[in-house]
C-alpha cells in the first residue's frame, strides 16, 4: 500500500463518513442546578451566597442558576463572579474587570483579570461559593483551576463550597495522556492531572479536597441520569459554546490533542469556522502530512489537506496549509494519541521549524517531550507514562459519582 493510495482512500472515507443513528437521550440529564431545585436548595439555606458562574450556568429550561438562586428561598445571593472570558463567554482577552449583572442587578467580580482567587472584598458578606460552570474535560481548560482556587480560599475563610455538577462533554469513562510533573502547577494545570481527567467538576472538587487536605465544607449537588460512558448527545442537553472557540461537542472532544498544539508555531483554527478541527502553518505540506497521519491509522479519525485563512490568533490573515480531522467514530477516538501522533509526525517532518519546546507549556512533561523530540512512536510514548497514569486511574476511583 503506497502513500498516494493510503491518501485517496483517506478522502473517500472522510468526505462520505457513515451515517450514524443518534444517540439516545433516555430521561435526559438533570444537572445540578436542577437536583437543587428539586431537593428545596437544601445545602443553601440560611445562607449568603457568591456564585462563581458564566453563561453556561443555566437549567434545564435555560434559566440563568443567578436568577434561580436569587429567587431560592431562605438564601441570599450576593453577588456572582465570573472565570476566563466573562460572564457572558464571549471574551478574548488577556484580563477582565469587574462590571455588574443587568439581569439580577448584582456585581459580577471577575476571577481574570488583577487576580484569580476571590478577594476579601469579593467576599465580603458571603458565606457560601457556589460553582456551576461547564467544563471541557481537559486539564488545561481554566475553568477548573477558578474552581480550585476559589475552594483552597475557601477553606482559607472556613466558607462553605458549594458545586453543582454537570457533565464532562467527553465522556467520564477515558483517560488519557501524561501527567503532570511535580512542582509545574500554574493556571493552565491547577492539579497533578492526566490531559484528559475523565471526571465532572463535582468529582475534581471532591479529589482536590482530599489531595491538597483542605478543610472545606464541600457539598456537591450531583447529577441525575447520567452514566459515564455518555456522549454529549445522549444528556438532552442543550450545548451551550463554553467559550468563544469551543463552538460544538466535536470541538471539545478534539480539544485535549489538539489544544496541546496552539502554544508552539501553528494555527489550530482560532479565527476560522471550525476551531480545533483543523490545524496549519504557511511553512507546512498538508498534503504531505496528512497523508502521515492517515499511515498511522489512528481510531475514529481522518485527515485531509485544507487551505485556510484565520482572521484572529496565530497567523492571523495569513493562508495556512494544514490538516483538517474528520471524526468517524466518536466512541473509539483518543484525543491525546492524536495530539500525540500529530506533534510527533511535525517533528520529523520539519525538525527545527516546528517550535517543540512550546509544546511543553501545556504537555507539562520533560519526558514525552524529549521522547517526541527523538521520534519515537506513540505507543512508545504511552509506554512511559502508563504506570503514573494507572496510578492515577486507581486514586480517582474513591471520588468518582456515577455508574459507567
Amino acid at each position: 500500500m503506497n502513500a498516494v493510495w493510503l491518501f485517496a482512500l483517506a478522502l473517500s472515507v472522510c468526505a462520505e463518513p457513515a451515517p450514524k443513528a443518534p444517540a439516545p437521550c433516555g430521561q435526559g440529564v438533570l444537572t445540578g442546578i436542577d437536583v437543587l431545585q428539586q431537593e428545596g436548595f437544601g445545602p443553601l439555606v440560611g445562607r449568603r451566597m457568591g456564585l462563581i458562574t458564566n453563561h453556561t450556568g443555566v437549567d434545564r429550561q435555560g434559566v440563568p442558576s443567578a436568577r434561580v438562586l436569587q429567587k431560592a428561598p431562605g438564601a441570599k445571593l450576593v453577588a456572582l463572579l465570573s472565570p476566563e472570558h466573562g460572564l457572558e463567554g464571549n471574551l478574548e482577552v488577556p484580563a477582565i474587570g469587574d462590571t455588574c449583572d443587568k439581569a439580577t442587578g448584582l456585581p459580577v467580580y471577575s476571577l481574570y483579570g488583577a487576580t484569580r482567587r476571590p478577594t476579601p472584598k469579593m467576599l465580603a458578606g458571603i458565606d457560601t461559593l457556589v460553582f456551576d460552570i461547564q467544563d471541557i474535560g481537559a486539564r488545561f481548560y481554566t475553568y477548573i483551576s477558578t474552581m480550585g482556587l476559589a475552594m483552597e480560599v475557601a477553606a482559607e475563610r472556613g466558607l462553605r463550597f458549594v458545586v453543582l455538577d454537570r457533565p464532562n462533554p467527553i465522556g467520564g469513562a477515558e483517560v488519557e495522556g501524561p501527567m503532570l510533573e511535580p512542582g509545574r502547577e500554574s493556571f493552565v494545570g491547577f492539579h497533578r492531572l492526566p490531559i484528559r481527567h475523565g471526571m465532572t467538576v463535582g468529582e475534581l472538587a471532591r479529589l482536590f479536597r482530599a489531595e491538597r487536605k483542605w478543610k472545606l465544607d464541600l457539598h456537591v449537588v450531583p447529577m441525575r441520569n447520567w452514566r459515564r460512558s455518555d456522549t454529549w448527545e445522549a444528556t438532552g442537553l442543550k450545548w451551550i459554546n463554553p467559550s468563544p472557540n469551543m463552538r460544538s461537542p466535536t470541538e471539545a472532544l478534539l480539544y485535549p490533542g489538539i489544544g496541546l498544539l496552539e502554544t508552539t508555531n501553528l494555527s489550530v483554527g482560532r479565527g476560522t469556522d471550525t476551531p480545533f478541527e483543523l490545524f496549519g502553518a504557511p511553512w507546512l505540506d498538508g498534503h504531505r502530512l496528512a497523508a502521515q497521519l492517515n499511515r498511522a491509522a489512528l481510531p475514529g479519525v481522518c485527515f485531509t489537506p485544507v487551505t485556510f485563512v484565520p482572521q484572529a490568533s496565530t497567523y492571523r490573515s495569513k493562508q495556512c496549509q494544514g490538516v483538517r480531522i474528520t471524526i468517524i467514530d466518536r466512541r473509539s477516538i483518543r484525543p491525546v494519541r492524536i495530539g500525540l501522533e500529530i506533534a510527533r509526525q511535525l517533528q520529523l517532518l520539519y525538525p527545527g521549524v516546528w517550535k517543540i519546546d512550546a509544546y511543553d507549556r501545556l504537555l507539562a512533561n520533560r519526558r514525552v517531550l524529549e521522547a517526541l523530540r527523538a521520534g519515537q512512536n506513540v505507543a512508545t510514548i504511552e509506554a512511559l507514562y502508563q504506570p503514573e497514569l494507572q496510578k492515577f486511574i486507581d486514586r480517582r476511583r474513591a471520588f468518582l459519582l456515577y455508574p459507567d
